[in-house]
């Protein structure tokens, strides 16, 4: 059992999961099981970050992975709206070395109340506002 309830997966963790990653995936599997009663959000950045190489190389497989993958665990995915940009802008404005799609995948943890984020960006876990984890501190 943990203290999070409602979690916000990053891009990368996805990644290595579906590309069976031998470096990360299980560890992303164990994080699974530990917080398996848990709230899992992403946002539309995920989408974006994840599907660019499968559209590229037009691997329908992989997209359909993918959405497979998100349907099955239950992951919501937030819209990015005026609100989580406006954040996004003043977590950059605080964080001078964040980029953009860090800082919108941040806000957008921040405003839909979650208490986790998982990532594995070590530079991220300077934020403040909400516990980051990276996957390589998943044991």
């Amino acid at each position: 059992m943990t203290d999070s309830k409602k979690i916000f997966l990053d891009t990368a963790p996805i990644v290595y999961y579906l590309e069976n990653n031998e470096l990360y995936s299980s560890r992303v599997k164990k994080f699974w099981k530990i917080y398996e009663d848990c709230d899992y959000i992403t946002s539309a950045v995920t989408i974006t970050e994840y599907l660019t190489y499968p559209y590229q190389q037009n691997n329908l497989k992989q997209i359909n992975a993918f959405y497979d993958f998100i349907d099955g665990m239950d992951i919501e995915i937030k819209s990015i709206n005026k609100v989580i940009a406006e954040k996004a802008a003043q977590i950059r404005a605080e964080y001078k070395f964040f980029k953009t799609m860090d800082a919108l995948q941040l806000a957008t943890a921040c405003i839909a109340g979650c208490d986790l984020f998982l990532t594995n960006d070590k530079q991220l876990k300077q934020f403040k506002e909400i516990r980051c984890l990276t996957v390589e501190e998943v044991e």
